[in-house]
């Protein structure tokens, strides 16, 4: 079916070998960009002596969090170059007496992807455009860049960012969404100037980051909306789906002989030796609920096989991540799991100020419908807004343009209960007991 292949067709990144690992450096293990060719757009900045793997005390002064959390470890302690982080920005700034930007967009990447991929689905004019329904950012789009200056961010771990891969492995500070958020404030308002944003949003991975934007930069009035688009609030055991599903995850990639003869200390091995199968068992496990299982069913299986694990492949068996993998690294996503497994904000939905307008996909079967609506539930005056896809979670990317109408109005501030895909709202409307959500993709 056409709509399985696109899903497959973008979900796979172009595939080329990486280069030799060195320690105390940083090589090209992996590309800097999932979309190569839009590499050229993106831009970089360090920030020295950041400390990954700390406490938040969410209850401190937020200067206490300028350099990360309370007794995480800096990158240069470790033997490597300062924590990088990246980005793609687009727009028209606005500026206040001071020069800085008060008219930002920020628009935080998923699970697996970076500000590439996402001004590739999202930016006017770009390739994957259709994948996303069409534009959702440009001239007089649902994110209106006439409007706004769009920050299209990479997140600490994959890609163009700080990542394992780049020399440490796995001496490399296991990182969490809260060090994700504070690196990319730094790059805002220390290289950008941004003292404002105006809207916090992303998609799956994404939307959980735009969660702790809220928790963590709305109280002080930094960041004046949230949107959260198939993101979570919790990837603990809050939520036993999510949990299960991305334990299997890791299980998969620590399956992977090289990997339990190596405890994924691979790097002194050639590249062709790396324990791609684990990671490719892993894509395998995810993708068996990436779609509806109508869409599966419906699906000749020489397409579906691709998507189907083998430890000894033949013929088109698992190609389709076979491919993927080529491009990236076990130990990357392994730290990328385990950042969730503890991630939990529950306690801490109160603390959000911001305009909050929480969109979920009703068919996703990574993050379930009802538990996104109880975390809006908890968020005074958060409104809901959900709808079907039958690529189920990956209709979090066309989700502007399915609800462009309702999406619109809340970025622009005009938006009402009677616009479609708002059954209800938030901010302590009763719903159906439910667990909150999981890890998203």
């Amino acid at each position: 079916m056409r709509t399985h292949a696109v899903a497959i067709a973008v979900a796979t990144t172009l595939g080329f070998g990486g280069l030799a690992w060195a320690a105390g450096e940083r090589v090209s293990l992996t590309p800097a960009s999932s979309v190569q060719a839009q590499d050229k757009l993106k831009h970089y900045y360090e920030i020295p002596n950041f400390r990954i793997g700390g406490r938040y005390n969410l209850d401190a002064d937020p200067a206490s969090w300028r350099d990360g959390g309370e007794g995480g470890k800096t990158l240069e302690s470790l033997g490597a170059s300062p924590l990088k982080v990246a980005y793609i920005a687009v727009g028209t700034p606005r500026r206040n007496e001071r020069g800085e930007i008060v008219n930002a967009v920020v628009v935080n990447t998923f699970y697996s992807g970076d500000s590439t991929f996402m001004y590739n689905t999202w930016f006017e004019g770009q390739p994957a455009n259709a994948f996303s329904g069409g534009a959702v950012v440009g001239p007089g789009r649902v994110i209106d860049t006439n409007k706004y200056y769009v920050v299209f961010l990479d997140a600490l771990g994959l890609w163009g960012a700080s990542k394992p891969s780049e020399g440490l492995g796995r001496k490399f500070p296991q990182y969490s969404y809260f060090d994700m958020v504070q690196a990319n404030y730094r790059l805002l308002r220390e290289h950008l100037k941004v003292a404002q944003v105006e809207l916090a949003t992303g998609v799956s991975m994404g939307g959980t980051q735009t969660w702790v934007w809220g928790v963590m930069y709305s109280p002080s009035g930094f960041v004046k909306a949230i949107m959260p688009i198939g993101g979570t609030t919790t990837s603990d055991g809050d939520d036993p789906v999510g949990q299960w599903t991305f334990r299997l995850a890791q299980a998969a990639i620590e399956s992977d002989p090289v990997w339990r003869q190596t405890n994924g200390n691979y790097y002194h091995l050639p590249v062709d030796q790396h324990p791609k199968r684990g990671l490719q068992f892993m894509w395998s496990t995810l993708q068996l609920t990436g779609l509806t299982f109508p869409i599966r069913s419906a699906s000749p299986w020489a397409n579906v096989q691709k998507e189907v694990f083998y430890w000894e492949p033949q013929g088109e068996q698992t190609a389709t991540f076979i491919a993927r993998t080529r491009n990236e690294d076990p130990v990357d996503y392994w730290y990328r799991n385990e950042g969730g497994f503890g991630y939990n904000i529950n306690n801490d939905l109160k603390r959000i100020k911001a305009r909050t307008l929480v969109v979920h996909v009703d068919t996703d079967q990574w993050l379930m419908v009802d538990n996104a609506r109880k975390a809006a539930g908890q968020v005074n005056g958060a409104f809901f807004a959900s709808f079907p896809d039958p690529t189920a979670h990956y209709g979090v990317f066309k989700a502007p343009n399915v609800l462009r109408q309702t999406v619109q109005a809340f970025v622009e501030d005009v938006f009402t209960t009677t616009l479609p895909g708002t059954g209800s709202s938030g901010g302590g409307v009763s719903t159906a007991a439910a667990k909150p959500s999981g890890l998203a993709k």
